[in-house]
C-alpha cells in the first residue's frame, strides 16, 4: 500500500484523446471539460480479517475543494463526457497510487445511452493501467432518477457482462430502497448515514437496519456500514452481522492518498 500524495495527478487533457476515439452513442465527446477535478480515496475495511476491501474515489477539486463545488459544475449537456472522465481518473489514479483492493467508483447511470459502448473507455484505461476489471464496484443510488426501470437494469447487466460489479448507494435514503434492491440485485449493499447515525439510541433504527441485514444475507448481497462515526454505532452493526464498514471511525478520506486505517478492534 502507498500511502503517500501523488505529486501530479492525471489531467483531463491527458485523458481527452481517448475520449474523442472511444465516444459512446449519442454522447458528445468533442470538447472538454471547462474545469478539471482530481480524487480522494476513503478505505472500506473489513473487521473480520482486518485488511482494507476496498477504496471508495471521492470526486475533489484540484486544490481540495468539495464534491458540490465540482458536481454543481455538471450539466445536463456535460454528464457525458463528466461520466467518462471520472472513471478513467479514478483508474489512472488509483493504480499509480498502488491500489490492490477493489475500488468503488460512483458512475451516472443518466449518462449511459448505450452500455456496451459507454463502458469501452472505462475497459481500455482499466487495460493500460493492468487494474483487474473485476476489482471495479460501479455505485449508483436511488437519488438518480429513472424513467425506464428497465434500460437500468440493462446498464448494469451490460456492466456486469464484462465483469464489473454494482453497488446501491445510500440504502434507505428514499421509499423505493426495497424495489430498487429488487431490481438492480447487488453484490454490495450501503446503509444510509440516517439509518446509522445514533443507532444505539434508536430502537426502530436498529429494527429496521437489522432486518435489511437479514435480508441481504439471505440474498447473499454484501452489506457497507457506511458513515459510521462512533464506535457504538460500530459495535452495534458488527453485532448484527455487518463487517464491512467505512466512516470516520476508520479513516477520513485522503486527498489523492490511500489513508491508514485508524481503528481495528472495537
Amino acid at each position: 500500500m502507498i500511502n503517500a500524495k501523488l505529486s501530479v495527478a492525471p489531467s483531463v487533457d491527458e485523458i481527452a484523446a481517448k475520449l474523442e476515439t472511444l465516444t459512446c452513442d449519442r454522447c458528445d465527446m468533442g470538447n472538454l471539460l471547462p474545469f478539471d477535478f482530481t480524487f480522494a480515496f476513503q478505505p472500506i475495511v473489513d473487521i473480520n480479517t482486518r485488511t482494507t476491501h476496498s477504496y471508495e474515489a471521492l470526486i475533489r477539486g484540484i486544490h481540495g475543494e468539495g464534491a458540490q463545488t465540482i458536481l454543481s459544475r455538471v450539466d445536463w449537456e456535460t454528464r457525458f463526457r463528466f461520466d467518462q472522465l471520472c472513471r478513467a481518473k479514478v483508474i489512472t489514479l488509483a493504480s499509480q497510487l498502488g491500489v490492490d483492493t477493489f475500488l468503488n467508483i460512483n458512475f451516472l447511470v443518466n449518462a449511459v445511452y448505450n452500455p456496451d459502448h459507454c463502458i469501452q473507455l472505462t475497459l481500455e484505461v482499466a487495460r493500460k493501467m493492468n487494474f483487474p476489471v473485476e476489482k471495479i464496484i460501479l455505485e449508483t443510488t436511488e437519488e438518480e432518477k429513472i424513467e425506464d426501470p428497465n434500460f437500468l437494469r440493462k446498464v448494469l447487466d451490460g456492466y456486469r457482462k464484462h465483469g464489473l460489479l454494482i453497488a446501491i448507494d445510500d440504502f434507505g435514503e428514499g421509499y423505493s430502497s426495497l424495489n430498487l434492491l429488487a431490481q438492480l440485485r447487488p453484490e454490495y449493499l450501503k446503509l444510509d448515514r440516517l439509518l446509522i447515525s445514533e443507532i444505539q439510541n434508536d430502537k426502530t433504527k436498529a429494527i429496521i437496519v437489522e432486518a435489511i441485514v437479514k435480508l441481504c444475507q439471505t440474498l447473499s448481497v454484501k452489506v457497507i456500514g457506511e458513515g459510521v462515526e462512533t464506535v457504538e454505532e460500530a459495535r452495534i452493526l458488527r453485532d448484527m452481522g455487518v463487517y464491512l464498514f467505512q466512516g470516520y471511525f476508520f479513516a477520513r478520506p485522503g486527498f489523492e492518498m490511500l489513508p491508514p486505517v485508524s481503528n481495528w478492534t472495537f
